[in-house]
Protein backbone atom coordinates (compact mmCIF):
# COMPACT_ATOMS: atom_id res chain seq x y z
CA UNK A 1 0.00 0.00 0.00
CA UNK A 2 1.57 3.03 -1.42
CA UNK A 3 0.61 6.38 1.38
CA UNK A 4 1.15 9.29 -1.70
CA UNK A 5 0.21 9.91 -4.90
CA UNK A 6 1.43 7.42 -7.76
CA UNK A 7 3.36 10.41 -9.25
CA UNK A 8 5.21 10.98 -6.35
CA UNK A 9 5.95 7.11 -5.89
CA UNK A 10 6.57 5.70 -9.04
CA UNK A 11 10.04 3.91 -8.48
CA UNK A 12 8.81 2.12 -5.60
CA UNK A 13 5.70 0.73 -7.64
CA UNK A 14 7.75 -0.57 -10.33
CA UNK A 15 10.00 -2.11 -7.77
CA UNK A 16 6.97 -3.99 -6.49
CA UNK A 17 5.90 -5.32 -10.37
CA UNK A 18 7.83 -8.40 -10.51
CA UNK A 19 10.08 -8.10 -14.11
CA UNK A 20 9.02 -10.44 -16.55
CA UNK A 21 11.21 -12.79 -18.74
CA UNK A 22 10.68 -15.40 -21.67
CA UNK A 23 10.22 -18.12 -18.82
CA UNK A 24 8.02 -15.93 -16.32
CA UNK A 25 5.68 -13.68 -17.94
CA UNK A 26 3.94 -10.89 -16.21
CA UNK A 27 1.02 -8.80 -16.71
CA UNK A 28 -0.58 -6.29 -14.25
CA UNK A 29 -3.11 -4.08 -14.54
CA UNK A 30 -2.79 -0.51 -13.49
CA UNK A 31 -6.41 1.05 -12.12
CA UNK A 32 -5.75 4.72 -12.50
CA UNK A 33 -8.36 6.48 -10.50
CA UNK A 34 -7.83 9.91 -9.38
CA UNK A 35 -10.68 12.17 -8.41
CA UNK A 36 -8.82 14.73 -11.29
CA UNK A 37 -6.72 15.05 -13.95
CA UNK A 38 -3.87 14.98 -11.75
CA UNK A 39 -2.50 11.79 -12.94
CA UNK A 40 1.07 12.59 -15.30
CA UNK A 41 1.82 10.97 -18.04
CA UNK A 42 5.19 10.72 -17.62
CA UNK A 43 4.04 8.13 -14.48
CA UNK A 44 2.40 6.04 -17.62
CA UNK A 45 4.67 6.13 -19.14
CA UNK A 46 7.15 4.87 -17.16
CA UNK A 47 4.56 2.25 -15.94
CA UNK A 48 4.00 1.35 -19.81
CA UNK A 49 8.27 -0.51 -19.50
CA UNK A 50 6.45 -3.09 -17.64
CA UNK A 51 3.98 -5.23 -19.10
CA UNK A 52 0.88 -3.45 -17.99
CA UNK A 53 -2.43 -2.65 -19.49
CA UNK A 54 -4.34 0.29 -17.69
CA UNK A 55 -7.67 0.72 -16.68
CA UNK A 56 -7.97 4.65 -16.48
CA UNK A 57 -10.76 7.24 -14.84
CA UNK A 58 -10.47 9.97 -16.54
CA UNK A 59 -12.35 12.48 -14.82
CA UNK A 60 -13.35 14.39 -17.78
CA UNK A 61 -16.62 16.08 -16.19
CA UNK A 62 -16.22 16.01 -12.75
CA UNK A 63 -12.76 17.94 -12.65
CA UNK A 64 -11.65 18.76 -15.82
CA UNK A 65 -14.70 20.44 -17.42
CA UNK A 66 -15.70 22.44 -14.09
CA UNK A 67 -12.11 23.71 -14.10
CA UNK A 68 -12.16 24.32 -17.78
CA UNK A 69 -11.19 28.56 -16.89
CA UNK A 70 -7.63 27.16 -14.61
CA UNK A 71 -6.46 24.85 -17.02
CA UNK A 72 -6.63 26.37 -19.50
CA UNK A 73 -5.05 29.33 -18.26
CA UNK A 74 -1.42 29.73 -20.06
CA UNK A 75 -0.04 29.59 -16.34
CA UNK A 76 -1.46 26.11 -15.92
CA UNK A 77 0.45 23.04 -16.24
CA UNK A 78 -2.15 20.00 -15.16
CA UNK A 79 -3.25 19.43 -19.01
CA UNK A 80 0.17 19.50 -20.29
CA UNK A 81 1.02 17.06 -17.86
CA UNK A 82 -1.69 14.69 -18.36
CA UNK A 83 -1.46 14.74 -21.55
CA UNK A 84 2.27 14.73 -21.84
CA UNK A 85 1.98 17.60 -24.92
CA UNK A 86 2.88 20.71 -23.80
CA UNK A 87 1.48 21.99 -27.57
CA UNK A 88 -1.85 20.91 -26.06
CA UNK A 89 -3.27 23.88 -26.25
CA UNK A 90 -2.65 24.18 -29.95
CA UNK A 91 -4.39 20.87 -30.30
CA UNK A 92 -7.64 22.61 -28.50
CA UNK A 93 -7.68 25.78 -30.41
CA UNK A 94 -8.08 23.34 -33.42
CA UNK A 95 -10.36 21.33 -32.05
CA UNK A 96 -12.73 23.96 -30.20
CA UNK A 97 -13.22 25.48 -33.70
CA UNK A 98 -15.08 22.11 -34.83
CA UNK A 99 -17.24 21.97 -31.90
CA UNK A 100 -15.90 19.02 -29.85
CA UNK A 101 -16.24 19.82 -26.26
CA UNK A 102 -13.58 20.55 -23.66
CA UNK A 103 -14.00 16.73 -21.66
CA UNK A 104 -14.05 14.83 -25.37
CA UNK A 105 -10.82 16.67 -26.19
CA UNK A 106 -9.32 15.38 -23.57
CA UNK A 107 -10.30 11.89 -23.98
CA UNK A 108 -9.40 11.64 -27.41
CA UNK A 109 -5.84 13.41 -26.86
CA UNK A 110 -5.08 11.06 -24.52
CA UNK A 111 -5.88 8.07 -25.91
CA UNK A 112 -3.87 9.47 -28.50
CA UNK A 113 -1.03 10.05 -25.92
CA UNK A 114 -1.17 6.44 -25.16
CA UNK A 115 -0.87 5.31 -29.23
CA UNK A 116 2.48 6.79 -28.60
CA UNK A 117 3.64 4.27 -25.94
CA UNK A 118 2.03 0.93 -28.48
CA UNK A 119 -1.19 0.82 -26.64
CA UNK A 120 -4.03 0.34 -28.75
CA UNK A 121 -5.92 3.87 -29.02
CA UNK A 122 -9.88 4.09 -27.83
CA UNK A 123 -12.40 6.18 -29.78
CA UNK A 124 -14.52 8.42 -27.22
CA UNK A 125 -17.73 6.22 -27.70
CA UNK A 126 -16.03 3.42 -26.70
CA UNK A 127 -15.09 4.83 -23.29
CA UNK A 128 -17.87 3.86 -20.52
CA UNK A 129 -19.64 6.91 -19.40
CA UNK A 130 -20.84 7.14 -15.56
CA UNK A 131 -23.08 9.89 -14.98
CA UNK A 132 -24.05 11.18 -11.89
CA UNK A 133 -27.29 9.39 -10.00
CA UNK A 134 -29.14 12.55 -9.05
CA UNK A 135 -29.69 14.96 -12.18
CA UNK A 136 -28.09 12.09 -15.19
CA UNK A 137 -25.20 14.18 -15.53
CA UNK A 138 -21.95 12.57 -17.08
CA UNK A 139 -18.77 12.30 -14.50
CA UNK A 140 -16.38 10.70 -15.92
CA UNK A 141 -15.02 8.37 -18.57
CA UNK A 142 -13.59 4.36 -17.83
CA UNK A 143 -10.61 3.50 -20.84
CA UNK A 144 -9.12 0.26 -21.20
CA UNK A 145 -5.26 0.51 -22.92
CA UNK A 146 -3.93 -2.07 -23.56
CA UNK A 147 -1.27 -3.67 -26.57
CA UNK A 148 -3.37 -6.59 -27.03
CA UNK A 149 -6.66 -7.21 -28.20
CA UNK A 150 -7.72 -10.05 -26.39
CA UNK A 151 -7.85 -7.01 -23.59
CA UNK A 152 -10.50 -5.26 -25.34
CA UNK A 153 -12.53 -8.50 -26.58
CA UNK A 154 -12.69 -8.97 -22.23
CA UNK A 155 -13.82 -5.76 -21.55
CA UNK A 156 -16.80 -5.81 -24.53
CA UNK A 157 -18.02 -8.88 -22.83
CA UNK A 158 -17.68 -7.07 -19.04
CA UNK A 159 -19.30 -4.03 -20.94
CA UNK A 160 -22.69 -6.15 -22.37
CA UNK A 161 -23.08 -6.75 -18.73
CA UNK A 162 -22.49 -3.41 -16.92
CA UNK A 163 -25.75 -1.42 -15.35
CA UNK A 164 -25.86 1.72 -15.08
CA UNK A 165 -24.66 2.47 -11.21
CA UNK A 166 -27.33 4.54 -9.45
CA UNK A 167 -25.63 4.21 -6.02
CA UNK A 168 -22.64 3.33 -4.23
CA UNK A 169 -24.03 0.88 -1.57
CA UNK A 170 -27.26 -0.97 -1.26
CA UNK A 171 -29.65 1.20 1.18
CA UNK A 172 -31.81 -1.09 3.36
Amino acid sequence: MFQATVNDRVLELLAAIPPGSKDNRVLSLCFVDPCHIGIKFETIQSLSDRYVDFLVLLALYMDANRAYSHYINPKSTKVAEFLGSPSWRDQWLMTQREGIAFPRFLAEAFSRSMETLRYIGQPFYKMKEVKSPEKNLPLYRLALFSRHDRAYSLWNEVLKYSTEQTQMFEEE
